[in-house]
């Protein structure tokens, strides 16, 4: 993993407020949620929730997709694996 990346990562999940927005999607697997029911479940104004998503659309940890009129948002597992196995590398047994 290329460490720039991981960094942005890293900096995103560091916002208190979007480590609970990406906490929210990850318990929902695959399905995701629609935008209203986050907003509802981590209990912040649409514009703020929007804020948060950007960041972490923008790092790839969270993807958004149009269904008809409603537009869900998911995490991305494999990008969290990633970043998991990226910190977890070289680390000895004790």
């Amino acid at each position: 993993m290329d460490i720039e990346l991981a960094a942005r990562q890293l900096e995103a999940l560091g916002n208190p407020v979007r480590l609970k927005v990406y906490r929210a999607l990850a318990g929902t697997g695959q399905e995701g949620l629609p935008v209203g029911e986050l907003q509802r479940r981590v209990g912040i104004p649409a514009s703020t929730l929007s804020h948060h998503l950007r960041r972490l659309i923008e790092t790839g940890l969270a993807v958004q997709e149009r269904q008809a009129t409603t537009l869900l948002s998911r995490a991305v597992q494999p990008a969290m694996r990633s970043l998991v196995s990226f910190l977890a590398e070289d680390l000895g047994e004790d």
